[in-house]
């Protein structure tokens, strides 16, 4: 059987569809860059909380206005994924002695959090709105700070969080700054935001990434 030459194209293209894996289909990325400015893109479900497209210093981002103050977020990202890597870049800052918290999370609502509160100068690991553990952590205020968290398990029995934080601009570290176990298996879910605008400053997000995991991943 002879193809014309857009019917070919057309074959290869539905061959290269189908031969894409389950789980590259669902790793996300966004920059914002495509974003309409003053609107929250459809593949953002906000939670709670005053967000929208921004331009800022000619490149676009996720903005959390500084007013209202309160606790906000927002989920990304595939649905039903229970093992993941979670990864954004946050602005933030400070007022006085007034500082915000923010972070990125998994597991849907009810997940876990990676949580910078620099009122505390600490990086926290949160299941839900209960802190398991913390460590000590340095911020700089009007700064681009990169967060990385990641969920998985080797046997499905006991599942290990560890999260990391560096400035933007700088080496990932190679270790891991914070890290948790548990015995009960994450309810499958998005990924997600949060902020508490405590400064009453704006708090930008980017560069939001999430990566189911299926096997062991480094």
């Amino acid at each position: 059987m002879n193809l014309s030459p857009h019917s070919a194209v057309c074959c290869i293209g539905v061959l290269l569809l189908g031969a894409a894996s389950p789980e590259s289909q669902k790793t996300y990325t966004n920059n914002f860059e495509q974003a309409e400015v003053g609107k929250v893109p459809d593949d953002i479900m906000v939670l709670d909380g005053p967000f929208a497209v921004r331009e800022v210093d000619r490149h676009k981002c996720l903005e959390l206005a500084g007013d209202p103050i309160g606790s906000f977020g927002a989920l990304f990202g595939p649905e039903g994924i229970a093992a993941s890597d979670v990864k954004a870049r946050i602005w933030a800052a400070s007022a006085g002695k007034r500082f915000p918290e923010f972070g990125i999370g998994a597991n849907d609502v009810g997940g876990y959090k990676l949580i910078l509160a620099p009122g505390r100068r600490a990086l926290e690991l949160r299941k839900g709105d209960q802190t398991a553990t913390s460590v000590p952590a340095k911020w700089s205020t009007r700064t681009w700070t990169r967060l990385r968290l990641r969920v998985r398990s080797k046997d499905k029995k006991t599942w290990t969080i560890e999260g990391k934080i560096w400035p933007d601009g700088q080496p990932e570290p190679r270790e891991w700054t914070i890290r948790i176990e548990d015995r009960e298996a994450p309810s499958p879910g998005k990924a997600s935001i949060w902020a508490d605008d405590f400064s009453e400053q704006p708090v930008r997000f980017d560069d939001l990434g999430v990566m189911p995991i299926a096997g062991e991943r480094k």
